[in-house]
This record gives C-alpha cells, sequence and structure tokens, in this order.
C-alpha cells in the first residue's frame, strides 16, 4: 500500500525537525491544547505501537485498550502516554518513535488492504488504519511545526487526508447526532504539486476551493475555517466547515479563531 510509505515519509520529514532540537526544546508546549511536543511525540508513538498490535496480537491489542479505558479514567491521556512509556523523552523518545514507525510501514506495506483489524472503535481495514496513522502523524504534526516556526512544505501524499476528509462528511453529522441538510458540497482544490483536486457534484449545498493544504487542516481541526484562504459559498458548505471532524471520537469543536497558527520564529 502506497499510503504506508506516505505514512514513513511523513513521520521522516516530522523526525528531521525534532533532530534540530535540543532536550529542553522537547518540554516546549504547543498551541495544541498545551501539549508539548513531548506529549505529542509520545502520543504517535502509543498509537503506532497500538496498530502494531492490532495487526500482531489481538489479545495483547484488547490488553492495551482495557489498560489505556482505565488510565485515562479521571485522568489525562497524555499522563497515560507518558506512563505506558516509562517517561521515555526528548531524542530517546523520537528515537524509538521513527524506528516504530519505520516497522508498522513496512508491515503494512505488504498487507491486502481489506484486511479487517481491531481499533478502538468498529474494525478498519489495513488500508483505513494506516491511512488513519498516516492523518494522525500530519495533524498533530502540525502543532510541532507551528511551535517552531517551520512552513511545513506539504507534497501530494496530503490527498490521503483530504479525501479521509471528503469520506468523513457523513460521519461528522452522524456523531453529533444532526441528519446532513443536503449532499456534501463540490470540493475545488489546489494540490501542492498543482494539480486540482475536485470531489463532488455542483448543487445547492455550495462549493469549498483553494488549497488543499488548508483544507487538510481544517477537516483536522488544526486551523479555524476563518484562518484559511479558503473560498467556501452556501450554507450547506460553511455549516461543514465549521464543525469537520475526520478523527474518530467524540464530537470535537474546531480551534478557536486565530487559537493556532505558526509562531514568529522557532525555538
Amino acid at each position: 500500500m502506497q499510503q504506508a510509505n506516505d505514512f514513513l515519509y511523513e513521520s521522516k520529514a516530522l523526525c528531521a525537525q525534532l533532530a534540530l532540537l535540543s532536550e529542553i526544546d522537547f518540554e516546549r508546549p504547543t498551541l495544541f491544547k498545551g501539549w508539548t511536543i513531548n506529549n505529542i511525540i509520545r502520543h504517535l508513538h502509543v498509537w503506532n505501537i497500538a496498530v502494531d498490535l492490532s495487526l500482531r496480537d489481538e489479545v495483547a491489542f484488547g490488553a492495551f485498550i482495557t489498560a489505556m479505558m482505565a488510565g485515562v479514567r479521571g485522568g489525562k491521556l497524555p499522563e497515560f502516554e507518558a506512563r505506558y512509556l516509562d517517561g521515555l523523552s526528548g531524542h530517546a523518545l523520537r528515537n524509538a518513535w521513527i524506528e516504530r514507525a519505520e516497522a508498522t510501514a513496512a508491515a503494512f506495506s505488504a498487507l491486502d488492504p481489506k484486511l479487517r483489524l481491531k481499533w478502538v472503535g468498529p474494525d478498519m481495514s489495513a488500508l483505513s488504519s494506516i491511512t488513519a496513522r498516516l492523518m494522525e502523524t500530519w495533524a498533530h504534526g502540525q502543532a510541532v511545526y507551528d511551535v517552531l516556526g517551520v512552513e511545513r512544505q506539504d507534497t501530494d501524499r496530503i490527498g490521503n487526508i483530504a479525501r479521509l476528509g471528503v469520506n468523513t462528511w457523513g460521519f461528522t453529522w452522524k456523531n453529533r447526532r444532526i441528519e446532513p441538510p443536503g449532499q456534501m458540497p463540490k470540493l475545488r482544490l489546489s494540490a501542492p504539486s498543482g494539480a486540482v483536486w475536485e470531489y463532488g457534484d455542483l448543487s445547492e449545498s455550495g462549493m469549498i476551493s483553494g488549497s488543499a493544504t488548508e483544507f487538510c487542516q481544517v477537516v483536522t481541526q488544526c486551523r479555524n475555517i476563518a484562518d484559511t484562504a479558503l473560498e467556501v459559498t452556501g450554507e450547506v458548505a460553511h455549516q461543514w466547515m465549521s464543525m469537520a471532524q475526520c478523527f474518530a471520537g467524540p464530537p470535537q469543536d474546531p480551534p478557536a479563531k486565530g487559537s493556532r497558527h505558526r509562531a514568529d520564529r522557532g525555538v
């Protein structure tokens, strides 16, 4: 699966940024819920371990989920993840994370995309599982790039995330127990390569056009729609962009306008 290679390339790009940091830099808080860089890399590492378990050992994966559910009860996910990794941090964490990412990519690259794997909610296909890991790496990585003041140079591999945003159109409404008020708006997105990606049909639902990167930032809730240059027309399109959510879990609201952005300069 090409998505496995895309996941690895995205992980390596983020790893290259981390290689420039001092140990103390890893404790710098980001604009994502105040999580530190250590928190973010632990989160990516723990859930890469989890997806590996879902592939190799369903019993161990079930035990992990049980421990995770008990660990976050009355606490916070970053605290559980720090305990799970025995406080691993800094460059030792970076090394462990990228080694696991390489192993995970190698394992998934040879799988049948339709293979069903256990996950926190419903089972997922192998293709959906590794695409979700790519999306998480890209989305959480955004907070790291932001706090370092680095403008990420995206490639067309973000097409995986754009398609995930499209495919979770219905989920966004269902997750909030709202009936979709119409069909999905048409999308016309400019890819990093200059290609134009189009999804959906022209309808009364409206249209969303502009940067594919910015669309991905909105559906992953890295940015508020008001902080992008995306052109949105139609009431349905505006509603979707005000609450789009391409990741699993209970409904979450996008960040407030202006609350997540690239720093003026890095550490």
